[in-house]
């Protein structure tokens, strides 16, 4: 029997069968889930969330196999040694008690039951290493490792899913305006010839141009940092960004759904959100090196999100208040609506993708955040020294809900509206058929012009080789 505890050998079948059993047919069960969902958004014609279910399979897939790296390596990870001297530095908890590895189990023991549970592959019964060395890591610590990475991604997911959800529902109440704006478009009445109108006088530049400090470069950032709180999309935002777009984009169809548009490009959006990139886990990597005892880092990392949050909300509302500020500078009265000009120039280095990007590390650091302090919590509790003092926790929590709720109710509806005022559009202002149709189109066009070129090649080719047939011939003769 081989050292570390029983062994396959002396383990009772029925054990072995039963434990098969169970794990089987959880995996089953979840592997029919998301194959029965993946059919539904199908049968709905939800192309991009399913696409991002796609990306959580992938996800998975991609901590799955972290997971068996860690548990085909473990053995090899188990025989690393270092000197005493280097284990006892950074450490999350100060040592109170002598111990080779109790700092790494004190920071990893995540799952309940702590270092008392049964792990895939006990620690050795002896210390391999020489006198004056110790482990690197143990076999608790690291089983404790991938369990935490696993949890970790599953919380995004679930954290990146509500967000998406709390957002939609909030863009959604904006369906009324749109169809106000269609049914005033509808009625012969109200489609009357257009009127000269005075830009001081339209709601959009009351708001957006007008009043304290508006004129003033550091004021305007500051009445749109506030303004992210407080209505941040207003009607006549609404109504005077949609038809900026439309007259930019889609001026032959001035009955252009625009709030179907933005649904669209949203989840289209939400498969680049969900999934974890590699910078995220640096971010990951960074924390828990930072994690040392005093440092407070836990603390301090929650400001992070918290800062680029507020940013993002504030740039938003500034692109806004930049459309405002060039209409009403350029005009004094206007004939019909009044018509912003969308440009990728008003977007941090003229790219409007930067604040995905920005909004997709907010939220997977509040998800890294709030995971990590309840994991804490349901394993040591509140007197936890990896958990800190109760000075520094509220903060945490008080910080991780503000982040969520004002980015599912502020910057995300923002971000769906405001993102469209670029140079260019999305792919999702066509419905689905009609991109794959596109998709069709190009393939076809690639692969003709691919054939064209190899035609024409071959036809010189076969020109140069008449032309060099004589010569070849003389050549030949004059040789013998």
């Amino acid at each position: 029997m081989a050292e570390g505890g029983t062994t396959l050998e002396y383990t009772p079948t029925w054990v072995v069968a039963a434990v098969c059993s169970v794990i089987v047919l959880i995996s089953l069960i979840v592997e029919r889930f998301l194959h029965l969902l993946g059919k539904l958004l199908k049968r709905k014609h939800q192309k991009p969330l399913f696409e991002a279910l796609q990306k959580i399979k992938e996800e998975l897939m991609l901590l799955g196999f972290i997971s068996l790296l860690l548990t085909v390596f473990q053995g090899r990870i188990n025989t690393i040694c270092i000197s005493e001297d280097l284990s006892k530095k950074m450490l999350p908890c100060k040592k109170e008690t002598k111990g080779t590895t109790a700092h790494f189990q004190a920071f990893f023991s995540f799952f309940p039951g702590g270092t008392s549970r049964r792990l895939l592959a006990e620690d050795p019964p002896a210390n391999s290493c020489p006198e004056g060395k110790v482990p690197m890591l143990s076999t608790t610590a690291l089983h404790h490792l991938h369990i935490f990475i696993f949890v970790l991604a599953c919380v995004h997911v679930v954290f990146c899913a509500l967000t998406i959800l709390f957002g939609s529902a909030k863009i959604r109440q904006w369906k009324r305006w749109e169809d106000s704006i269609s049914n005033k478009e509808q009625d012969p009445e109200q489609a009357q010839d257009p009127k000269l109108t005075n830009v001081q006088d339209h709601d959009f530049i009351k708001t957006r141009y007008l009043g304290f400090g508006k004129n003033s470069y550091f004021l305007g950032w500051v009445q749109s940092f506030f303004k992210q709180f407080y209505a941040s999309v207003t009607r006549s935002d609404y109504i005077t960004l949609r038809l900026g777009f439309i007259m930019t984009h889609c001026r032959g169809n001035l009955k252009f759904n625009f709030h179907k548009y933005m649904m669209r490009a949203l989840e289209a959006d939400f498969k680049k959100v969900v999934g974890i990139s590699w910078y995220l886990w640096l971010f990951v990597v960074l924390f828990l090196l930072l994690n040392v005892a005093g440092w407070h880092a836990y603390f301090w990392i929650a400001f992070i999100p918290f800062i680029l949050l507020l940013a993002v909300g504030t740039k938003l509302e500034h692109v806004i208040s930049q459309l405002a500020h060039e209409v009403a500078e350029k005009h004094v009265a206007v004939q019909g609506d009044l018509v912003v000009h969308p440009s990728d120039d008003h977007f941090w280095f003229n790219k409007p993708k930067i604040v995905l990007i920005l909004i997709h590390i907010i939220l997977f650091q509040n998800s890294f955040e709030m995971a990590f302090f309840f994991w804490i919590w349901l394993q040591y509790g509140f007197d936890s020294c990896i958990m800190g003092q109760v000075s520094y926790i509220i903060p945490r929590l008080v910080i991780g809900a503000f982040i969520q709720l004002l980015c599912s109710y502020s910057t995300l509806p923002l971000y769906a509206i405001v993102t469209q005022m670029g140079s260019s559009f999305k792919k999702a202002i066509f419905d689905e058929h009609v991109q794959e149709g596109l998709v069709g189109w190009a393939k076809q066009a690639k692969k003709k012009t691919v054939l064209r070129k190899a035609a024409n090649e071959s036809t010189h080719n076969q020109v140069v080789h008449r032309e060099e047939s004589p010569l070849i011939q003389m050549a030949k003769a004059g040789s013998k």
